[in-house]
């Protein structure tokens, strides 16, 4: 497993967790979810690239 798949994972992981649906995470709105969701994007990109 390459760090680039290790990467996506971690940020799957932190994407579900800052959905607003959640108790914990309710009053956050949807930027930390949408912050992250945009950072995973990045890193699928630049994973198929081949630059990570």
């Amino acid at each position: 497993m390459g760090i680039s798949t290790l990467l996506i994972i971690i940020l799957i992981v932190l994407l579900i967790g800052a959905v607003p649906t959640w108790p914990h995470a309710r009053s956050w709105g949807y930027g930390p979810s949408g912050i992250l969701g945009l950072v995973l994007l990045v890193v699928i990109i630049l994973a198929l690239m081949g630059r990570i």
